[in-house]
């Protein structure tokens, strides 16, 4: 029996004709948008779609569009989150919101703090509860921990608790696994599939298609600030559902089968180890060595806190006196003594928290290109050669496909893999002759992921040698020459490209191989 639209429930939420505009320019063209009781519904597109804007205008963050907005099958217009929230909707943004300096429970209640006898917050009651919210939430932490000394899994992991843990009707999660680890997401999935079996809305927005077809009930799809359609997973395969969000066919991360790279290494790192941040005595990584040539890409691979992040920044020099070990670049030696020496020997890495480490969302998108590279644009008076910085980062950013207003646009106005682009443009501006990439195409959409790829091809061309880490397994299979994976900061295994399969690295990572190596250069 088919249903009529008469039939169908009264959405939590319904959207119709939503125009927004950010001074000349209009950046949603009229979308249509709605979610049902009891359903989870993606909103697909690539990065600069509309959807975060979308979003925003559903959670209250712009109140000044054009269109309808129903709550309820009532018409309500947000003037600020807070209303949102009230009307039962809870967000929870690609770009996190704690208070680091607030602990964990602080940060749960933060807004609808539990007060006792003469309005006085209630502590107790507060962190007593935080530990039931944390535990159902699969976090392992103190609710009198700072939240700023979580990890940023853990981090995202204590923002979203904190959205469920709030009765909404409606729940947004913008990006919600890009920093989680297997068993956290399927800590999330299990929840949102139990908010759903309540009868709550979810919109979930991600560019995993895994994740896309494995939760969807419906699928709507904006390009360009339009809708260009709705329609449940069956009626929309995978290959059709790239097209409506691009537009064109996409080149894949194919293997990378007719590089080898040869030569003496462009970088040796010998030794390395790194101190906990907080724990004396203790190693976050361990006697790691490997060696990177010319024109390869050396993936590097391991769970949540197998210290791969570490390693890279330990190399760049942003550990200070946590980090030792021995390096060598292009055959001499390498101190890894600070970032500015790296940059300036041709070292430069891509953290993988952009907005706390060095997005600079403030400048132009010019000035954020050009940050790390100015000693190039500078006269001996220490002015800058404007016109020979702009050429540069317009050329640059042009091979990139950045998709800005202009050069002079704030990097904070971008879409997400648009800052991506911006950060690795600077990057390359920098020459590097290595890079050290930590999830260059995490939270950012299918085009982006594929302009990258066909950058990074191009790089390792031109003889750049990279370290790379994804958590994407497949993005790591096919762009890696080579595998070094670590479990627990400890080398467990060196896969050469014909030797790595998903089973081989992640039996390595979980500590389970029983030899040293299993193929590649030692």
């Amino acid at each position: 029996m088919t249903t009529t639209p008469a039939e169908l429930p009264v959405p939590i939420v319904s959207a119709r004709g939503i125009r927004k505009a950010f001074g000349p320019v209009e950046v949603l063209h009229g979308v249509d948008f709605d979610v049902r009781p009891g359903e989870v519904h993606v909103l697909a597109g690539e990065n600069g779609a509309g959807k975060s804007t979308l979003i925003k205008i559903l959670s209250g963050v712009y109140g000044d569009f054009s269109g309808e907005l129903r709550v309820g099958g009532r018409p309500r217009r947000f003037g600020r989150p807070a209303d949102a929230a009230r009307a039962g909707i809870a967000t929870i943004h690609q770009e996190l919101s704690l208070v680091p300096s607030m602990t964990v429970a602080d940060n749960l209640f933060l807004g609808r703090e539990t007060t006792g006898r003469f309005g006085r917050v209630d502590f107790a009651r507060q962190t007593a509860e935080a530990a039931r919210i944390l535990a159902d939430a699969g976090l392992e932490c103190s609710p009198r921990q700072l939240a700023g000394d979580l990890p940023i899994s853990s981090q995202q992991m204590l923002e979203i608790a904190r959205a469920l843990a709030r009765d909404a009707s409606l729940v947004i999660l913008d990006e919600p696994t890009s920093a989680l680890s297997d068993r956290e997401t399927e800590t999330l999935f299990a929840r949102i599939l139990a908010l759903r079996a309540q009868g709550r809305g979810i919109v979930y927005i991600t560019h995993r298609m895994e994740e896309i077809y494995r939760l969807a009930d419906r699928i709507t799809v904006l390009r360009d600030g339009r809708l260009v359609g709705t329609a449940t997973p069956d009626r929309l395969p995978p290959a059709e559902l790239v097209r409506w969000m691009v537009g064109r066919e996409l080149g894949r991360a194919e293997a990378r089968r007719d590089v080898r790279a040869s030569g003496p290494p462009a970088l040796e790192v010998t030794a390395l180890r790194v101190a906990h941040a907080s724990v004396p005595g203790r190693l976050v990584v361990e006697d790691v060595s490997f060696a990177v040539a010319r024109g390869e890409i050396l993936g590097l691979a391991g769970l949540q806190g197998s210290g791969t992040s570490e390693t890279l920044h330990a190399i760049f020099g942003a550990l200070g006196r946590r980090a030792s070990g021995r390096a060598r670049l292009d055959g001499e030696r390498f101190p890894m003594r600070g970032a500015r020496d790296s940059i300036a020997r041709g070292v430069v890495l891509l953290t993988n928290d952009r907005k706390a480490l060095g997005l600079a969302p403030e400048l132009s998108v010019i000035d954020s290109v050009s940050l790390a590279s100015l000693a190039r644009f500078s006269g001996a008076g220490g002015w800058v050669r404007r016109a020979e910085e702009r050429a540069a980062v317009a050329g640059l950013t042009a091979a990139f496909r950045l998709n800005a207003p202009s050069l002079d646009a704030p990097v904070g106005a971008l879409s997400g893999g648009n800052q991506q682009k911006t950060y690795l443009a600077r990057c390359l501006l920098a020459k590097p002759r290595v890079l050290l990439l930590d999830e260059p195409t995490r939270g950012i959409d299918v085009g982006a992921k594929a302009d990258i790829y066909e950058l990074m091809r191009a790089w390792v061309a031109e003889g750049i040698a990279i370290v790379l880490i994804t958590s994407e397994m497949d993005e790591l299979l096919a762009l890696s020459d080579r595998i070094l994976v670590l479990h627990r900061g400890r080398p467990a295994a060196e896969l050469a490209r014909d030797a790595a399969s998903k089973d081989a690295v992640l039996a390595a990572a979980m500590g389970h191989t029983a030899t040293g190596t299993a193929g590649g250069r030692p």
